[in-house]
């Protein structure tokens, strides 16, 4: 058997480069944009995306940030099942975190257009941030 064909230790830097490697593709398949969309909804700059979707960097991806990866990157269910396989032989101590997470659905919301790209990046992370606090009241939050 080589070296390919093996499954990569729990928690390792491959088992790690695994479930990178499939968010990578899932965003190169969605239309142009979706890494800036992605570090709206996180709050983050761009270059979180780019660390934690490049399996070329060994920082994993914080659960909490999940719910809002499968939704703002339109994640298929077999696309988020086989993430979450990956996931979890990568942090095996954080399956209970991510199987509780409940499913999510995406809602539009029509906004102005203040005409600067930072009041309307403080704009999309405040509804983010408020969408977070009222979802979790019911203390089953993805964090």
């Amino acid at each position: 058997m080589t070296e390919l064909a093996k499954t990569p230790e729990p928690g390792s830097e491959e088992a790690i480069r695994a479930y990178k490697t499939i968010l990578s593709h899932v965003i190169d398949q969605r239309p142009s944009g979706m890494r800036q969309r992605l570090a709206d909804a996180l709050g983050k700059h761009r270059s979180f995306v780019t660390q934690i979707s490049s399996p070329t960097y060994s920082i994993p991806i914080p659960s909490k940030h999940l719910p809002a990866i499968f939704s703002v990157c339109h994640f298929s269910q077999a696309e988020r099942d086989q993430f979450l396989a990956a996931y979890h032989l990568a942090h095996p101590g954080k399956i209970s975190v991510a199987a509780g997470m409940r499913k999510t659905r995406h809602v539009s919301v029509i906004v102005p257009d203040f005409g600067d790209d930072k009041q309307n990046a403080a704009l999309d992370r405040a509804i983010n941030d408020f969408i977070q606090k009222i979802t979790s009241i019911t203390g089953r939050s993805g964090g």
